[in-house]
Formats: structure tokens, sequence, C-alpha cells
């Protein structure tokens, strides 16, 4: 306050003196005229009120910061006040955490007394164990007259004896659980494809009979002098049998092109009725024109139907001539989509390239179409011909391994030669004549009878097996698995079948003694 009244005092002069200097400056202004006296009269009296002002404002802002001082004050207080009681809260805590602290310092205390005590004992009471097992040892080795590393050797070999003989046991379990799992793993996946794939039944074909609309066309085919009908055979390489059939005649041939070139002429000529050698020839030749470009879109039906990649046009075009050959009276071409199919089938249960096992399948058979003009098997030729024509090496073992003729190097390679007999004895796949399976089920049987030892021997399941009876006495056990590979490669070197046939060797000892 003392510093405060002095300030205002100043600050009112100032501003006295300053509205009375404007005061005069105006006056002197507005009353020119008047007196000096008079001037000063009534500048003396506004001044004086202007001081009376000045002074009441003076008061007026004094009591203003007097308040405002006052207000400021207590509201410090009041805050102080506050902290200070926040400080006594945390103090109290404080103290009161510091008592629970040090009252589980106590216990922590008296829990490593006790603790250090059952340590004390423990230890005295493993001293005592230690030496009672020290006698109890000493008396051991005393009663059995074994140190306690003899001892130990011994036991050591009995467990090693008993672990050798267990241990066998469960291999040999294994083995033949994981055998059995194998055999039925293997028949599921090859039960499944062939359910899953359904085919036509084939019938003998090396004939085929053309119609006529009169009989009068028979004499018209075989001509003056028999002159179109041996123009016809000559250029078809057929033989035209023209009997009593009424409206009739048949196409002799083995070879299926040939025939159907054949057939597909007699019918053209017979619907044109212009029937003289140089038609035949003319029709003829049209008509292989006709047949090369139907083998052409059976290839490529045959690869787009089992969506195959890019092939060779020559390749194409070789494979579509397998819709004309036949195999045991199966289509070779219809064979090899079966094939395909399975492979492709099996391949995806095996997790192995689906897309290389279709074209091995599809092409396996392809030497086929070539081996009336080419020396070698089928299945030779077939590799060769592939290789000339840039197909994989995979694709080409695949070809060439499947009747066993060069080794497979890859699983699908090994899988062809398995779906190829799937695809030959899948029922009504072939057939044959009675007198073609009478012959081989004796040729089956003397194969097995001419080995020396051998008592008796039978072709069961449609010479699929044959099952061998030996003389015990000639023949042990050795001697009789011997045979049964001694006969099975004879079959496989003399014989032709399809799929595969299991030789059975059955050796009996036995025991006679009579009781008198």
């Amino acid at each position: 306050m003392d510093i405060i009244m002095p300030v205002l005092a100043g600050v009112i002069g100032i501003v006295a003196g300053f509205l009375i200097d404007r005061w005069l400056v105006a006056k002197e202004q507005k009353t020119t005229g008047q007196s000096t006296e008079g001037i000063l009269k009534s500048a003396r009296e506004e001044a004086e009120t202007i001081r009376k002002e000045a002074k009441l404002a003076a008061k007026e802002e004094l009591v203003h910061l007097r308040e405002e001082f006052d207000k400021s004050t207590t509201e410090r207080r009041r805050e102080l006040q506050h902290r200070e009681k926040q400080i006594d809260d945390k103090e109290h805590n404080l103290e009161r955490k510091m008592d629970l602290i040090q009252t589980r310092l106590d216990d922590v205390a008296k829990r490593d007394e006790r603790l250090t005590e059952m340590e004390r004992r423990l230890r005295a009471r493993d001293t005592e164990l230690d030496e009672l097992i020290r006698k109890e040892v000493m008396q051991l080795e005393a009663i059995a007259s074994l140190t306690r590393d003899q001892a130990r050797v011994q036991l050591m070999q009995r467990l090693e004896e008993e672990l050798a003989n267990e241990r066998g046991t469960l291999v040999r379990r294994h083995v033949e659980e994981l055998k059995q799992k194998c055999d039925r793993e293997a028949q599921r996946i090859l039960v499944q494809a062939m359910q899953r794939y359904a085919g036509e039944c084939a019938y003998d074909r090396t004939t085929t009979t053309v119609p006529l609309p009169s009989d009068e066309m028979k004499g018209r085919i075989i001509g003056r002098e028999g002159r179109n009908i041996r123009v016809f055979e000559a250029i078809t390489g057929v033989n035209v049998l023209i009997d009593d059939t009424p409206s009739a005649v048949v196409i002799s041939c083995f070879e299926p092109v040939r025939r159907e070139v054949a057939r597909l002429s007699l019918e053209r000529l017979v619907a044109d009725g212009r029937i003289h050698p140089t038609r035949v020839e003319e029709i003829v030749a049209k008509a292989q024109q006709d047949i090369e470009s139907e083998t052409i879109k059976a290839g490529e039906e045959a690869c787009h139907v089992l969506q195959i990649g890019s092939v060779a046009p020559e390749i194409v075009k070789v494979l579509g001539r397998l819709r004309y050959r036949y195999s045991f009276s199966q289509n070779v071409l219809q064979h090899s989509m079966e094939v395909a199919s399975f492979m492709s089938m099996i391949a995806a249960q095996l997790k192995l390239d689906i897309g290389t096992a279709k074209r091995m399948g599809l092409f396996h058979d392809i030497g086929k179409a070539l081996d009336h003009d080419l020396e070698g098997t089928h299945a030779l030729i077939g590799m060769e011909f592939l290789k000339r024509f840039g197909e994989r090496d995979e694709v080409i073992n695949g070809v060439g391994c499947h009747h066993d003729e060069v080794p497979a190097l890859t699983p699908l390679a090994a899988l062809v030669s398995v779906c190829d007999a799937l695809s030959a004895s899948r029922p009504g796949a072939r057939s044959e004549t009675t007198e073609i399976y009478i012959k081989r089920l004796e040729q089956l049987e003397a194969i097995a009878a001419s080995f020396p030892g051998v008592e008796n021997c039978y072709a069961v399941q449609a010479g699929r097996e044959v099952r061998v009876i030996v003389e015990p006495d000639e023949i042990n056990e050795n001697a009789a698995f011997r045979l049964s590979r001694d006969i099975a490669n004879r079959i496989e070197g003399e014989m032709q079948y399809p799929g595969q046939i299991k030789v059975c060797v059955i050796r009996e000892t036995r025991s006679v003694e009579y009781a008198k």
C-alpha cells in the first residue's frame, strides 16, 4: 500500500496538469475577448473540479485493486491448503505401506530360518541313507558273490538279448503290416481307377458286310470275266466274298485300314452305279485320301478329349491310324485312351504329373501303327518314332518300357505297364475265339509240365494262373522258388497273352505211419 499511494498521486498530478493545459488552450480560443482575471478564476474553479474528480477516480481504482488483491490471495491460500492435505495423505499411505513391507520381511526371515533347518535335517538324512545303501550293496555282493560291475554286465547282456529278440519281432511285424497296407492301398487305387472308367466292350472285327440294293449289283461288282472284282481286290488288298447272302457282300481282311478303305470304296461304287476298272481306281484313291483325313481327325480328337498339350503333326497322324487297328479285337486307339485315363487317375492319387502320365498312356502303343512297315517290337518302334519327332525323354522311356524291354527310369514309366494290363484285362475289353483260348491254356500247361520234378499242373482263372504241383523229394524249398522263376521266364519268352500270369509252385510233404 505504501508504494501504491505515491504512484497514484503522481498519476493524478500528471492527468490534472494535462487537463488544465488543454482547458487553457481551449479557453484562450473561445474567450479571446475576456479578461485575464475572469479566465484565471474560471480556470481555477474548473481545475478544482477536475482535481476532485481525479481524486475520486483514483480512490475507486485503489478500491478495485485492493479487492482483486484480496481475491487472488484467498484463492492462493485455498490452493496451498489443498496441496498440504494431499501431501499429508501421501505420507500416511507411505507409512502404511512401510508397515506392510516390514511385516512381510519378518515373515520371509522366519521362513528362511525354517528352510535352513529343514535343509540341515535332509542332508543328515541323505548321509544316513547313503550309508545304509552302501551296507546293503556290500551284503548283496557278499550273498551273490558278484561285484556291482559284474552284476551290471550280466544285466546288460540279458537286456540286450531280450531287446534283440523283441526288436526282430517288431521289425517283422511292422514289415508285414507295411506290406499289407501297401497291397491294400495299391488295390484300392487300381479298383477305383477301373470303377471310374466305363468303356465299350470289344468284339471280333475281321469282316465287314456291305449292303446292296439288289442281287443284280453282285454281277456288276464281279464284272466281265471278273475283271472288276480282281482290280478292286488288287488295289485295296482285301478279299470280297460274294455268296448266296441276299443283297449283301462281305469284305474280309485282317488289316483294318485296308478293310475300311475297301468298304468305303465299295459303298461309293454301289451308290454311283458305274463300276469299271478305271472308276474303281478313282474311287479307291479318293477313299484313301478320305481315310487319311479321318485318321488325322481321330488323332486330334483323342488329344483334345484327353487335353494333351502340343503334339507334333506327324505324331497326330500316326496316332489316328490306331483307330483302324485292333489287338485281340480291342481297338488300339480306344485302348490307348483308356490307358491314358487310368494313368491320369492313378497319377492324381500318387501326386505325380498328370499331363506326363496322359502322354505316356496315349502314346504307349503308337508303334502298332508302324510295326507292319518296320522290324522290331511295337514298344521299341514307338520309342524310336517319338524320339525322332522331339518327344520328351520321360515319355519316350514310358513307351519303351511298358513291356519291360528297356528299364523304367521314373515311377510313371513303371505305371504304364500296370495301366496297360488294366485296360487289357478289363471285362469285355478283349475277346478271343475258343480255339485260341484252348490253345493258350494247353501251351501254358505244357510249359509248366516240361520241367523235371513236376507232378501235375493246372491252368486256372481263365489262364491267369498256373498251379504246379511238384515231387517234395525231388524239389526242396529253394528249388521250388527257382522253378517258379524259370517257368515264369519260359512263359514270358514263348507266349503272347494279355495282362500277367501267376505261377504258383506247390510242394507238399506228407508223413504217414500205421499204428498196429
